[in-house]
């Protein structure tokens, strides 16, 4: 799982804009130019969501709320069987993980953002903070604590850490395959 690759393999590069907690949704189809991603247009085919969660109380709840109500608009939930119920139970924990971490070592999670396609479903958290988040090497089961980028790196197809060169701050991101 890498820490360092800013875009997974085969990731179409930074998303677009959206407004706070607005569904940004794509058509189905090919591929979009650079040019359109950078006009707020997501990629066609990607489904985008984002939420603020700048001044918020409660951002875990609220993250995992949002997070649920995406994936019943995409299909992701009511679970059709066990497989897509696990799936979809995975999406919510590694939210809560990615946002929690942001709240206990990155001055708080600044926004949200999901996106999925037919094949994998990607969540970012920004922060303000400079830190690196990493498992704990090595990890240890029975103990309280820093559990939580182990549990990402354990669910997710891959992750990693986003920075923009002159801004404070990054943006966690972790793949999710979609259910079958």
């Amino acid at each position: 799982m890498s820490t360092t690759r800013p875009y997974s393999p085969g990731d179409r590069g930074p998303e677009p804009s959206g407004a706070s907690g607005t569904p940004v949704e794509g058509p189905s189809g090919g591929g979009a130019s650079s040019a359109a991603r950078e006009q707020g247009v997501p990629p066609p085919g990607r489904r985008v969501r984002r939420l603020s969660l700048v001044g918020e109380s409660g951002v875990v709840p609220l993250a995992r709320d949002f997070t649920r109500q995406a994936l019943y608009a995409w299909g992701w939930l009511p679970a059709a069987g066990a497989d897509q119920r696990a799936a979809a139970e995975d999406v919510l924990l590694v939210v809560s993980e990615l946002v929690t971490n942001a709240c206990l070592h990155a001055e708080g999670p600044e926004e949200l953002w999901i996106a999925c396609d037919n094949k994998v479903l990607r969540i970012e958290v920004s922060d303000r903070g400079a830190g690196q988040p990493a498992p704990r090497n090595p990890h240890r089961a029975g103990r309280p604590g820093g559990h939580g980028m182990f549990i990402v790196q354990r669910l997710c197809l891959d992750w990693g850490v986003a920075r923009t060169p002159g801004v404070a701050g990054k943006r966690v991101w972790a793949e999710l395959g979609a259910p079958a």
